[in-house]
């Protein structure tokens, strides 16, 4: 299953700098948790302050509130998504306490295998 999710980061760019610097090198503790949960792959995207997360997962592996559960009690985890906060901010569709929100597919185009390149 895809999973595509929304975030915004404050409007400092000395501080997206940071954020992406940050991202070059995740933490072990952060992707071990992906994996640990049927996560396949993870891409993350950015325009301005808009942040979009791509999340591919194996359905019959990942269960979303389990996740979430491991995530929240995984000390690691928590000082990570700590320092992440320190940088993040809600999207105005957030409702509060949350961070990133699934945003709703309205559109998929596949070209499928009989795709051929001229």
């Amino acid at each position: 299953m895809k999973k595509c999710m929304m975030l915004d980061l404050k409007n400092d760019e000395q501080a997206i700098q940071e954020y992406e610097r940050l991202h070059q090198q995740v933490w072990p503790e952060v992707e071990a948790q992906f994996k640990n949960f049927g996560v396949l792959s993870v891409d993350i995207y950015r325009l301005g302050t808009r942040l979009c997360m791509v999340m591919q997962t194996d359905d019959s592996l990942f269960d979303q509130y389990a996740f979430q559960a491991a995530q929240d009690s995984d000390p690691r985890v928590q000082e990570w998504e700590t320092l992440m906060w320190r940088f993040q901010s809600p999207t105005p569709w957030t409702p509060a306490g949350e961070k990133w929100m699934e945003a709703k597919s309205i559109y998929q185009f596949c070209a499928g295998p009989s795709y051929v390149k001229n």
